[in-house]
């Protein structure tokens, strides 16, 4: 059976995939592109919205970023009400999501274990082969 969702968490997903596309169509700045809207949170009274992102760039011009997503914020809250209709439209607060950056340095750290692991495994099971096993050995 499908499970149910809340109507914040619907309100959430509708806030998230229309300023997506708002951001993605309409935003001219030029430092707002290159953004990934990863999360939304809302407050339960719908007063407030953190609207989480990251950057292609990664932190490299964040706070160029974060003023042209400050100054499209109004545009984009008036642009939002218009889409969606409920009785509070919440106040947009944009906060920068290093999730996804801290993710691929574990990813690389781990490729790297794994890609070491290899390198002694190779190196033990090379020297097995090349020399004599230790139950062939003469005693």
């Amino acid at each position: 059976m499908p499970k149910e969702y809340s109507r914040s968490q619907r309100v959430v997903e509708q806030i998230r995939r229309e300023l997506a596309e708002l951001i993605r169509l309409e935003v001219k700045d030029p430092r707002v592109g290159f953004i990934t809207l990863t999360d939304v949170e809302i407050t339960p009274d719908y007063a407030h919205a953190k609207i989480f992102f990251t950057s292609l760039k990664g932190q490299e011009g964040l706070d160029e970023v974060q003023k042209g997503l400050r100054r499209a914020s109004s545009f984009l809250r008036r642009e939002l009400g218009r889409r969606i209709r409920i009785h509070t439209l919440p106040e947009l607060h944009f906060v920068y999501d290093p999730s996804v950056e801290t993710g691929n340095r574990i990813s690389a750290l781990i490729d790297v274990a794994l890609e070491s692991d290899r390198h002694y495994a190779d190196e033990a099971g090379g020297e097995g082969e090349t020399g004599t096993p230790e139950t062939d050995s003469p005693r």
